[in-house]
């Protein structure tokens, strides 16, 4: 089995994320009445993000909200913002007031989600240096193709599920895509980004909703409601109706990995694709 993580884990590593995964993928496995268990690699792309020559023990680079680059990022900001609002009542929507590319708007938006519960404790450099994260895997050739690297040098002729979180299903869809004939019989989606249009959807290699697998791979979608990142919660409409789509209820954690892994759905899925 193999695990791809998301935005924000620059300062991890293989082995902090799979002290954290596995156990969640147990207890998801237990949820679902599965007595399987398998070793989990993790497929670490994280440190590709991480300023080269930097050592970030006292905290990222500070970043302000005019660091937010007009376009895609200030575009995403605004599509979170919209999502935060319509799922939580404590959050101000946008309303009539447009995002604009100054920094005001930017502020108003990153003030706005830091009350949100999705992003709860979470500091406005951090929010951006998601919105980066994403970006910089969307636009930058080089970087793309090392993370996607990252996941194809996981992938042994012996996995059979791969479990991806967040911007890690991105990445996982386009390896998976990327090697024909690989033997994964379950591809499970937590959290995923990869219905959004015209952001990341449009801009998917290959384009055009290929299914990342032969005919035995069963791919399971699954997002919480209140999950600002997963703005489309329903990936059928760009994948395929084969594509098995679930709910979860993740509580205050709509986005965290753990609360995915240990859902009974996510064990179900794994359990069959060892089964």
């Amino acid at each position: 089995m193999v695990g791809v993580h998301g935005i924000g884990k620059q300062v991890l590593g293989e082995e902090t994320l799979r002290s954290a995964w596995a156990p969640a993928l147990a207890d998801g496995l237990r949820r679902a009445g599965a007595g399987q268990q398998a070793d989990l690699a993790m497929a670490f792309y994280g440190d590709l993000f991480r300023p080269a020559g930097q050592l970030l023990a006292v905290g990222d680079p500070r970043v302000t909200a005019a660091d937010v680059e007009p376009g895609f990022e200030e575009e995403l900001l605004a599509a979170w913002w919209a999502e935060a609002a319509r799922s939580d009542p404590g959050v101000v929507p946008p309303g009539a007031d447009t995002l604009v590319p100054t920094p005001r708007s930017v502020q108003a938006a990153l003030r706005a989600l830091s009350g949100s519960r999705f992003f709860a404790g979470l500091a406005l450099r951090a929010m951006v240096l998601d919105l980066k994260q994403v970006r910089r895997y969307l636009t930058d050739p080089a970087l793309r193709e090392a993370a996607r690297q990252r996941v194809l040098d996981a992938l042994g002729d012996d996995t059979r599920v791969v479990v991806a979180h967040s911007l890690g299903s991105v990445v996982a869809y386009e390896a998976l895509c990327a090697r024909p004939g690989h033997g994964v019989r379950a591809f499970v989606t937590l959290g995923s980004p990869l219905g959004v249009p015209h952001l990341i959807r449009d801009r998917l290699l290959p384009p055009g909703g290929v299914w990342p697998g032969g005919d035995g791979l069963v791919w399971t979608n699954l997002a919480d409601e209140g999950d600002v990142v997963a703005l489309v919660k329903d990936l059928r409409p760009a994948f395929g109706q084969r594509l098995r789509q679930g709910i979860v209820r993740n509580g205050a954690h709509a986005h965290d990995a753990s609360s995915y892994l240990t859902d009974r759905l996510c064990g179900a899925a794994v359990a069959a694709g060892l089964s």
